[in-house]
């Protein structure tokens, strides 16, 4: 019977420790696979077939510095997303504590519904030690000027209810108002003063020319006995913007003034550093 000589022996004994270090790994992949590969492996089995399967989300550098601010700071997700500069429509953070290798377990048990929200488009991750965060997001798109109609009649829909109940505005209380239809005219004027607030990267009533709001609506050719306006920046909806302005007493007063009997109601994109949504909402009486 040959020999082996003592290299051949300690070259055979490493083959065989390698082949029994990869056929271990080969019998559980989860062991080396990283959290975001857990959840994507979630989504894709519908966690373990109870629900339908998911997309696979789209792993983000901002959100992995929002996991490890999250990690770090101890505030809440939300704010750990707002911090790291990612614009969100929804967000929602997950914490795990165990060993690589039960990741995919530990978030089939707690998580699932999370893991699996078919509204969440990106992730991201941080971990520490036997520690894991996960951050999951989706961004905001910023609506476009086809949905402009919709928000619009969302938001006349909106002032008409509060005008309708009455309500308090600060100290002062209002009893209910006859309701304020949507106008064209006055719509075009609450788009051009938002989009010159967008533009231009200011957030005043005066327009950089010098104009005011009443200025803007006679120079459409508009005849009107009163004007009011109101403008938001940042709001990402009409819900939003509406609760809003009904929260603050000066702008609560102005939709809730019975005087009123038209709106317009508009906005527009910001750019550069202020990404958010400029609101102008104008109100007015024509005259007959």
């Amino acid at each position: 019977m040959n020999r082996l000589s003592h290299r051949q022996l300690w070259s055979h004994r490493q083959l065989c420790c390698l082949l029994l270090l990869f056929a271990g790994l080969s019998a559980n992949p989860a062991a080396h696979a990283d959290a975001v590969s857990a959840v994507q492996l979630l989504r894709e089995g519908g966690c373990g077939g109870i629900l339908p399967p998911a997309r696979p989300l789209h792993h983000s550098a901002l959100l992995d510095r929002a996991a490890g601010l999250w990690a770090g700071a101890g505030s809440s997700p939300a704010a750990a997303v707002k911090r790291s500069g990612y614009d969100a429509e929804a967000t929602t953070g997950v914490h795990v504590s165990g060993p690589d290798s039960s990741v995919v377990q530990l978030l089939r048990r707690s998580s699932c519904r999370t893991v699996m929200d078919q509204g969440l488009h990106d992730i991201g991750v941080y971990t520490h030690r036997s520690d894991t965060w996960l951050v999951l997001a989706s961004a905001y798109v910023v609506p476009s000027s086809s949905q402009a109609p919709v928000l619009a009649t969302r938001a006349l829909g909106l002032v008409n209810e509060a005008r309708a109940r009455g309500t308090r505005c600060g100290e002062r209380s209002f009893a209910p108002a006859p309701p304020v239809r949507l106008s064209g005219t006055l719509g075009g004027v609450a788009l051009g003063h938002a989009a010159d607030m967008a533009q231009h990267n200011y957030f005043e009533h005066q327009d950089l020319a010098g104009r005011s709001p009443a200025d803007r609506v006679r120079a459409v050719g508009y005849q009107e006995k009163l004007v009011g306006e109101n403008i938001a920046y940042g709001p990402k909806t009409a819900d939003e913007v509406v609760q809003g302005w009904l929260d603050s007493p000066g702008h609560c007063a102005n939709i809730m003034d019975p005087r009123f009997a038209e709106m317009g109601i508009a906005y527009a994109a910001g750019r550069a550093s202020k990404r958010g949504l400029y609101w102008v909402q104008v109100l007015a009486d024509p005259r007959a």
